[in-house]
């Protein structure tokens, strides 16, 4: 028996972490596409 902790435990954070990194850009990307989206068509 090893004791290695549980196969899922650090896995999750680190997906979490990866949706972040890529989501938080993303996010912010869209908010300024329809911010200006929204001033080019109504002026």
């Amino acid at each position: 028996m090893s004791p290695n902790p549980p196969e899922g435990a650090g896995r999750r954070g680190l997906i979490a972490l990866s949706w972040l990194w890529v989501g938080a850009p993303l996010a912010y990307g869209l908010y300024e596409l329809v911010r200006k989206a929204t001033q080019l068509f109504t002026g």
